[in-house]
C-alpha cells in the first residue's frame, strides 16, 4: 500500500512518525512523510521518502547568522493565548498553501498529525483517499480530564466536556482560513473545519493516539475509535552510539542530570545555560546541558565546568537510561523518553500542552512539582532550580514509581498497533 503521512510543526512533532514510517516499511508499504526541509535527513534515514511541506520552523528565523534560532511554530493542539493564536494562523496558512501538493496520484492512505488532521480532511474528501488520525495528544472531549489548554487542571466532568468543545472550536478557528483557501484550490465546495470535523466524527473515523495509559488512561466516555496505543518511538539506526566525548563523561563519575529545552525558549541559552550551572553547583549534581533551540550551554573550558558538559541531538533512548534524572520542557516526547526510561523528571512547562504532561508526569509519581517556564527569571530561580534536582535525584519514591511507569510501557507496542490498523484497511 502507499502511504502519505503528513506531520507538520518542531521535532517534537515529527519525530514520532519516523518510528511508525520505518515500522510500515518493514511491513511491506510504500511510505512517503511529507514534512518540513529541516527533517528530511531524519525522514530518509529512517528509510521513507521525503516530500516537502511549507513552513519550516527552522527558516522562520528573527535574526540572521549561525547563531540565529528559530521561533517555533505553535502545538496546535493547545493555543490559549492570543499572541500564540496569531502565530498559529500565520503558521497554518503558509502550511496550506503547499500541503496540497504532498499528495500524489496513487497514495492509498492518509495518515495524519495532529497538526495536519483539519487541513487532511480536505485533501481526503477530494482525491477520495480514507485516512487514519494519529495525534500524539488527547483532542476529543471527554469528563476525565481538562483538554491540553487547560494545563492539567480539573474542571469538573461537565466543566471538562464543555472545555473540551470549546477548545475544538478554537482550533477550527485557527484552520478556517487555511481550509478556505485550500479547498477552493482542490475544487471543493465551501465548508468550515468544524463542519468538516463533524462530518468524520459522524463517519466513525478512527483515531489512535500515540501516548501511554500510563500517563493518560482511554476515557470511558470517547466514541467507538479513538483508542490510545502507547508512544511512537523516533526512528535511530542500532548502530548509533553516544558521541565519544559524551560517552567520556558519563564514565568520569556517578550518572548525571540531563538539561534540556527541547524546540523552546529560542535565544535565551546564555541565561538558561547559567541558570543551569548555578543550579547543578548549588545542588552538588554532574550535568548535561542539551543546547537544543535555546541554543543552551555552558562554559565550555574543562576548568570552569569539569563536571557539566554540553551536547548536542542524540537519541534520548540511548542516553536517558544512564542519568540520575531530567530536566525538560515537558514536551509528549520528552517526557516519555524520560518515563521510558525509568528516571524521575523535573518538568518545566512553557506553553501548549506542556502543563499538561508536567501535571501528568506528576500526577503519577514520576517528577517533582512542575516549574513554569516564568519562575526561572526570578532570583530565587536557581535555588527552586537545586531543590527540585535533589528530590529528583535522591527521593526513593521517585525512582520506584519512574521504574514501575517504564515497566508498564516496556508492554505496549504503539508502532504495532499502527501496522495492524492500515492492515485491516488493505483491500
Amino acid at each position: 500500500m502507499k502511504i502519505l503521512i503528513t506531520a507538520a510543526g518542531s521535532y517534537g512533532d515529527i519525530a514520532p512518525y519516523t518510528g511508525v514510517g520505518a515500522a510500515l516499511t518493514a511491513a511491506g508499504h510504500e511510505v512517503t512523510l511529507a514534512t518540513h526541509d529541516t527533517f528530511a535527513p531524519l525522514v530518509r534515514a529512517a528509510g521513507l521518502e521525503f516530500r516537502r511541506l511549507p513552513a519550516d520552523p527552522r527558516a522562520r528565523r528573527p535574526e540572521t547568522g549561525p547563531d540565529a534560532q528559530a521561533t517555533p511554530p505553535p502545538n496546535l493542539a493547545s493555543g490559549s493565548k492570543r499572541a500564540l493564536m496569531r502565530t498559529a494562523a500565520a503558521f497554518l496558512q503558509e502550511l496550506g498553501t503547499g500541503i496540497a501538493d504532498a499528495v500524489t496520484p496513487g497514495t492509498e492512505l492518509l495518515l495524519l498529525s495532529t497538526t495536519t488532521a483539519p487541513l487532511g480532511r480536505d485533501l481526503c474528501e477530494a482525491h477520495g483517499i480514507p485516512a487514519l488520525d494519529l495525534p500524539l495528544q488527547p483532542t476529543a472531549p471527554t469528563g476525565d480530564f481538562a483538554p491540553v489548554m487547560a494545563g492539567g487542571r480539573s474542571l469538573g466532568r461537565l466543566g471538562n466536556r464543555a472545555a473540551g468543545r470549546f477548545s475544538l472550536r478554537i482550533v477550527d478557528r485557527l484552520y478556517a482560513d487555511a481550509s478556505r483557501d485550500l479547498r477552493a484550490r482542490l475544487g471543493l465546495p465551501p465548508a468550515t473545519p468544524g463542519a468538516v470535523r463533524r462530518r468524520t466524527e459522524t463517519a466513525g473515523q478512527p483515531a489512535l493516539h500515540g501516548f501511554s495509559e500510563v500517563l493518560v488512561q482511554r476515557p470511558a466516555d470517547w466514541r467507538p475509535g479513538l483508542d490510545i496505543v502507547g508512544n511512537w518511538w523516533p526512528w535511530h539506526d542500532r548502530d548509533t552510539q553516544l558521541p565519544a566525548a559524551l560517552e567520556d563523561f558519563l564514565a568520569a563519575g556517578p550518572p548525571p542530570v540531563f538539561i534540556s529545552f527541547g524546540s523552546m525558549a529560542a535565544g535565551q541559552g546564555e541565561r538558561l545555560g547559567a541558570l543551569a550551572v548555578r543550579a547543578l553547583r548549588r545542588a552538588k549534581i554532574r550535568g548535561i546541558l542539551q543546547s537544543g533551540w535555546a541554543g543552551l550551554t555552558a562554559d565550555a573550558r574543562p576548568a570552569h565546568s569539569p563536571d557539566i558538559l554540553t551536547i548536542g541531538e542524540v537519541p534520548h533512548a540511548l542516553l536517558f537510561p544512564r542519568t540520575a534524572a531530567v530536566v525538560h520542557h515537558a514536551g509528549a516526547g520528552t517526557a516519555a523518553a524520560g518515563l521510558r526510561a525509568g528516571v524521575p523528571a523535573v518538568p518545566v512547562p512553557v506553553t501548549a500542552d506542556q502543563p499538561f504532561w508536567a501535571a501528568r508526569l506528576a500526577s503519577v509519581g514520576a517528577a517533582t512539582a512542575p516549574i513554569p517556564f516564568a519562575d526561572l527569571s526570578d532570583e530565587a530561580a536557581a535555588d527552586r532550580l537545586a531543590d527540585a534536582l535533589v528530590r529528583a535525584t535522591t527521593d526513593p519514591a521517585l525512582r520506584t514509581r519512574t521504574t514501575e511507569a517504564a515497566r508498564r510501557m516496556a508492554t505496549e507496542h504503539g508502532t504495532q498497533a499502527v501496522v495492524r490498523a492500515v492492515e485491516h484497511r488493505t483491500p
